[in-house]
């Protein structure tokens, strides 16, 4: 009697296509949640920039009107808030977190005050 012989990789056959199939959608979900990260640092950094340059303008003098313009200029789905506390001035903006042309239930939010007066 003859011994068949099975080749070992004749059982593995298929399992690399398998295994991507199981893997290449986590990979991609991990991607998305790394863009939408990315995204967010870029609006708070532009955000942020964007009140303490509104912040330094009211606090010079310049008109809010033109404060609220230099931060829509920068973030137009900006909302500006402005308090002048004791001696400072003092601006709170929020915006939502877009991806792609999806809003996300996520606020960014950035803060900044200015001794007023120009001093």
């Amino acid at each position: 009697m003859r011994r068949v012989r099975r080749s070992r990789t004749g059982s593995a056959r298929g399992s690399a296509t398998a295994e991507f199939a199981i893997v290449a959608p986590a990979v991609v979900l991990l991607l998305a949640f790394c863009l939408a990260g990315l995204q967010g640092v870029v609006v708070q950094v532009r955000l942020q920039d964007a009140v303490a340059d509104a912040v330094r303008l009211i606090a010079r003098g310049d008109d809010e009107a033109i404060a609220r313009a230099s931060v829509l200029a920068l973030v137009p789905t900006a909302e500006l808030e402005i308090s002048r506390p004791d001696d400072l001035v003092c601006a709170r903006a929020s915006t939502p977190l877009e991806l792609g042309e999806r809003e996300l239930p996520i606020r960014v939010v950035a803060r900044a005050c200015a001794l007023g007066g120009g001093r």
